[in-house]
C-alpha cells in the first residue's frame, strides 16, 4: 500500500516513513501543500500534518477530499478537542493530536482502511489476462510481460473495471459512481474530468503505453491490447 506522508519537520517524516517501511508500506514523503496536491493521486492513504508552511492543511485536506475519497488522517500539534473537529469537517478519515504513539497511528490506519475496503463492489477473484498482461483481483496484482506493475488502489479498480470490459467504452459517469463512489456526477464538472483523467494519464505511464486505457473522444474509456 503506498502512503504518502505530508510533514515539513524533516526528522519526523523519516522515523515515520522508515516505520511504516518495516511494516510493509510503500512511502513517500512531501514537506508542503503544494507538494502534496500535486502528489495525492498516487496514494492509497494520506497522513497530513495539518500545519504547512505555505498553505493551511485544512485547505489542503478539503481540496484532497473534494476530488477523491483516497483516506486521509490527518495531525495536529494542537491536539485539543476543537481542532480534531475541524479535521474531521475538513474531510479527514481520522485525526490525531501530536505526539501519538506508533502503535495507534498503526491501528487507526488498519481501521480506516477496514472502512474502505468494503467499496470494492466488482472486485473478484477472477484473474484478467489479454496476451502479456495479467491481472489478479484476488492478489491485487498486475504484471506486464512478467514483471510487477506497482499500483495504488483506484488505479487498480480503474484498470480493473475496464480490463473486465475490453473493448466496451465506459463512460466518465460510470466510472465515477463505481470507483469512487459518486452517482450524482451527471454533469462533468472540470474537477470531475481532472480525477479521472489523471488516473488514467499515471496508468498509461505505468504500463509503458498509451494503447492498454485508450480515450474515446466524447464518450469515456476501453481498454486496449496494449
Amino acid at each position: 500500500m503506498h502512503v504518502l506522508i505530508v510533514e515539513d519537520e524533516a526528522a519526523t517524516a523519516e522515523s515515520l516513513s522508515r516505520g511504516l517501511q518495516r511494516h510493509g508500506y510503500k512511502t513517500k514523503g512531501v514537506d508542503t501543500g503544494t507538494r502534496a496536491l500535486q502528489a495525492y493521486h498516487e496514494a492509497d492513504l494520506i497522513l497530513l500534518d495539518l500545519d504547512l508552511p505555505d498553505i493551511d492543511g485544512l485547505e489542503v485536506c478539503r481540496s484532497i477530499r473534494a476530488a477523491c475519497d483516497t483516506p486521509i488522517i490527518t495531525f495536529t500539534d494542537c491536539g485539543t478537542e476543537l481542532d480534531r473537529v475541524l479535521g474531521l469537517q475538513a474531510g479527514s478519515d481520522d485525526c490525531l493530536g501530536k505526539p501519538y504513539g506508533f502503535r495507534e497511528l498503526l491501528a487507526r490506519i488498519e481501521a480506516v482502511m477496514r472502512r474502505v475496503r468494503p467499496q470494492r463492489r466488482f472486485t473478484s477473484s477472477t484473474a484478467v489476462t489479454h496476451g502479456p498482461f495479467e491481472m489478479d483481483a484476488a492478489k491485487r496484482e498486475v504484471r506486464l510481460h512478467g514483471s510487477p506493475v506497482e499500483l495504488t488502489r483506484k488505479e487498480f479498480d480503474l484498470l480493473y473495471y475496464l480490463a473486465r470490459r475490453p473493448g466496451t467504452v465506459v463512460s466518465r459517469e460510470e466510472l465515477m459512481a463505481e470507483i469512487w463512489g459518486d452517482a450524482t456526477s451527471h454533469a462533468m464538472s472540470s474537477r470531475v474530468t481532472r480525477t479521472i483523467d489523471t488516473h488514467v494519464s499515471t496508468l498509461r505511464s505505468k504500463l509503458g503505453s498509451s494503447s492498454w486505457v485508450v480515450t474515446v473522444r466524447g464518450v469515456g474509456f476501453r481498454f486496449g491490447q496494449g
